[in-house]
């Protein structure tokens, strides 16, 4: 009965339109009176869920971004993916693409991602002839590309909710070639719709003019490697890692780029501080929520029920990847990780599934529900920069979601493509 009130609360609340963090609270305080806990317990696992030093590195990694985006660093990053793919059929949907895969690896999200690269983008496609729906469709799926590369800090939430016992490095490293095939299969998908639609194409603008966008875009791009190498390499943990971050960014911004006035630089302390107490808030009210289901034997009768219907991992996996898309059209993603973690992952790993590849799994499930209604916090952004409705996006969008799939599905049945690259760099 317990179990059954802590999700029905939850799931009304959800389709009254409360805020996730909310109803997450509010079905755990619930719950938590029904069972006759004293109330405080309520708050100390709402406090509990972020007395986690490895959380520090969310709001840092969060303001690097920010000072990246306000610095003047998307312009140079959308410059050099110009120069790149430019020329390809549909040119500006694939500098789109490219330019959300370089954006990501500083950002790390994917509403970073379609804030900068859709805000620049979006009306530039429309004024070069491109149809709404095209310019925001490729921005959309484009973005989920920053949810897999470093610093990604779903896949450091996913590494907390798991109890810190999977390495960060391993879980960066594992969404590299993930990343890069989701950033192939839009490219692929924008240019078959391009060349359908007879949109132009661009002149090359020449290797020399490509070396100077380069060098341009170089400081910006190092960062990647300054965040991942630095962890891979054992020199910094990854909340030291987030901190040189913020360091770096500041550096490149205000003394190389000289692009960062004091107004910019506020500006950015209040984005990253809004963005970093609404995903602590989600966390917080969703640690309550997660202990309740530890201490109802939530994840041993979820193992127990998924036992019973199939022991096969191949079974499982569609079972696994099922409920976690259809979840993610009703939650975000914070929520989604911290609550479908200590449910799924023990069934994943009870049928011999690496957490590491799980967490891939979870995190590009999460990313598809970002651009699926009614929670598709991404897709609610894109069209408002776009100025279409989500209606008229989704007649045309299905491409781009096939897409995902065939990478999701990927990830999901040949390990070696999350596992390969973390087995290496041991």
């Amino acid at each position: 009965m317990a179990i059954s009130i802590l999700f029905f609360v939850f799931l009304i609340l959800l389709l009254l339109g409360v805020p996730v963090a909310f109803a997450l609270a509010s079905a755990s305080f619930v719950t938590v009176l029904y069972l006759g806990l004293p109330a405080h317990v309520f708050v100390i696992e709402t406090v509990a869920g972020t007395d986690s030093s490895t959380l520090i590195a969310i709001p840092l990694f969060i303001f690097a971004g920010q000072l990246m985006m306000s610095g003047g660093i998307s312009a140079k990053l959308i410059a050099l993916a110009s120069a790149f793919v430019g020329h390809i059929r549909g040119g500006l949907g694939q500098v789109n693409v490219l330019s959300c895969l370089f954006f990501g690896g500083v950002s790390g999200s994917a509403l970073a991602d379609v804030s900068a690269v859709g805000g620049a983008m979006i009306p530039q496609m429309v004024k070069r002839g491109y149809d709404r729906d095209y310019a925001v469709n490729v921005t959309v799926a484009s973005a989920l590309v920053a949810l897999l590369v470093p610093p990604s800090h779903n896949l450091i939430l996913y590494s907390a909710s798991a109890g810190g016992s999977i390495s960060i490095a391993d879980l960066f490293a594992a969404g590299i070639i993930p990343a890069l095939l989701l950033m192939l299969s839009v490219m692929i998908t924008a240019y078959i719709i391009a060349r359908k639609r007879g949109y132009e194409t661009a002149k090359f603008p020449g290797l020399q003019e490509l070396a100077i966008r380069f060098i341009a875009a170089l400081p910006g791009l190092l960062l990647i490697f300054v965040i991942f190498g630095g962890i891979r390499a054992g020199i910094f943990t990854a909340v030291e890692s987030a901190s040189v971050a913020v360091l770096y960014a500041l550096a490149v911004t205000a003394l190389l780029y000289r692009d960062l006035p004091w107004s910019e630089f506020f500006g950015a302390c209040m984005r990253a501080a809004k963005m970093s107490g609404v995903i602590l808030f989600v966390i917080s009210s969703a640690a309550a929520f997660g202990w309740l289901m530890a201490y109802l034997e939530v994840p041993t009768k979820a193992v127990d029920a998924i036992s019973a219907l199939t022991d096969s991992p191949l079974g499982i996996l569609i079972l696994i990847n099922i409920a976690l898309l259809i979840l993610g059209t009703f939650m975000d993603m914070a929520p989604l990780i911290i609550i479908c973690t200590p449910i799924f992952l023990p069934i994943a790993k009870a049928f011999g599934i690496d957490p590491v590849q799980f967490g891939i799994i979870l995190v590009l499930n999460a990313g598809i529900g970002l651009i699926t209604p009614p929670v598709g916090s991404v897709l609610f952004v894109g069209t408002a920069i776009g100025k279409i409705s989500i209606a008229q996006t989704l007649k045309t969008l299905w491409p781009f979601y096939i897409a995902g799939l065939a990478v999701l599905i990927l990830v999901a049945y040949v390990p070696i493509i999350s596992l390969w690259l973390p087995s290496l760099l041991k």
